[in-house]
C-alpha cells in the first residue's frame, strides 16, 4: 500500500528567529518522508500553491502534503515529527487523545516564544499578533 504522503513541504516565516532555527532543526533530521522548507509568503510558497492563503500561512505553521492534503497549526507540528525517523513514534502518540494536550500546549508555548521574538513586526495588516499557534 502506498505511502498517503510522499513528500511535505513546509511553509516557515523566515523572518522569525524561532522559526529559522527550526527550519535549519528539520533539516538535520534523518527524514522518512522528504521535506521542503519553502518561506511562507514568498514568491514559490505562492506558485506552488496559489490557492492558499498566503497571508495566513505567516500566522500559523502551515504543511501541505504532496497530495493537496493542508495542516495547519499542532496538526502542521505533528506531521512534521511524523515525517522524521527519531520522532515519528512520538508524533503517533501526539496524535493521540492522551498527546493532543502536550502538542497543543509546545505549540502555544513556541508561538508565545515566536510573538516575544518578532515583536510588532509580527502584525499583520488589521494589527493582530501572528503566532504559529493560533486556536483552530
Amino acid at each position: 500500500m502506498p505511502t498517503p504522503v510522499g513528500r511535505l513541504t513546509v511553509l516557515y516565516d523566515a523572518d522569525c528567529p524561532l522559526c529559522v532555527h527550526l527550519r535549519h532543526w528539520l533539516l538535520r533530521q534523518r527524514q522518512l518522508v522528504p521535506l521542503d522548507l519553502v518561506p511562507a509568503g514568498s514568491q514559490e510558497a505562492r506558485r506552488r500553491f496559489p490557492e492558499l492563503d498566503h497571508s495566513a500561512t505567516l500566522r500559523e505553521i502551515t504543511v501541505v502534503g504532496d497530495r493537496g492534503q493542508v495542516y495547519r497549526e499542532t496538526n502542521a507540528w505533528i506531521v512534521c515529527l511524523w515525517a522524521l525517523a527519531d520522532h515519528r513514534a512520538k508524533a503517533h502518540w501526539l496524535a493521540t487523545p492522551a498527546g493532543q494536550p502536550f502538542a497543543r500546549v509546545t505549540v502555544l508555548a513556541a508561538a508565545k516564544w515566536r510573538e516575544a521574538l518578532k515583536g510588532p513586526a509580527c502584525e499583520d495588516e488589521d494589527g493582530r499578533r501572528g503566532a504559529p499557534g493560533r486556536p483552530d
